[in-house]
């Protein structure tokens, strides 16, 4: 590679302490993004996009570390993984967080019943169980509902304008019983999910 950069007229020094760096710290991003995805797809099931998603974390991985042992004496190599990697974890992050994959569970606390938010989940078919249960302080109102991630945002907001003191949990779900609910057949393809995303 150094030869490659050599013949475009680029100095050893310059190559040695901003190329390479930057392109281990690339390579380190790429890396760790795919391996956040990774493992959010093995969380919620999906077995044909995860064992891809590894072989490329780790080609990616070799490639990089090959980079660091050959430029062992050079601190900026050092410097470029350990970056790489923190943002790679953030990268990896907020790209999962926009696919917005899986189900969730939710659990709702209030010391009184919440109607209006019931009705809300009626009205978008959401499935629910609502009972009365015991608190440290006197009696409260339980309700659980499992939902697609993409409508927590909402969900949440719908909570808060109703009661902006109501106590809730949240929770990845994996599998539920139903085959009509399916995690693992209810959502697009991931290619396609990226691709609307992208157009977006």
């Amino acid at each position: 590679m150094q030869e490659f950069f050599s013949g475009m007229g680029m100095d050893e020094d310059m190559f040695t302490y901003v190329v390479m760096p930057l392109l281990i710290f690339l390579a380190r991003v790429g890396d760790v993004t795919i391996n956040t995805l990774r493992i959010m797809f093995v969380l919620n099931g999906k077995k044909n996009v995860a064992p891809i998603l590894g072989f490329f974390e780790a080609l990616i991985w070799l490639l990089a570390i090959g980079q660091i042992f050959q430029n062992i004496d050079n601190p900026m190599s050092y410097l470029a993984y350990a970056g790489g990697f923190g943002a790679g974890t953030y990268i990896g992050m907020v790209i999962e967080e926009k696919l917005a994959l899986g189900r969730v569970l939710v659990r709702v606390i209030t010391k009184e019943p919440m109607p209006e938010l019931i009705e809300y989940m009626k009205e978008r078919d959401f499935r629910f169980t609502n009972v009365g249960a015991e608190g440290r302080y006197g009696k409260v109102n339980l309700l659980f509902t499992v939902m697609k991630r993409e409508s927590l945002k909402g969900f949440i907001g719908k909570i808060k304008s109703l009661n902006d003191k109501a106590f809730y949990t949240i929770e990845s779900v994996k599998r539920i019983s139903e085959d009509d609910l399916n995690v693992m057949e209810d959502r697009p393809r991931f290619t396609t999910r990226v691709f609307n995303r992208v157009r977006k």
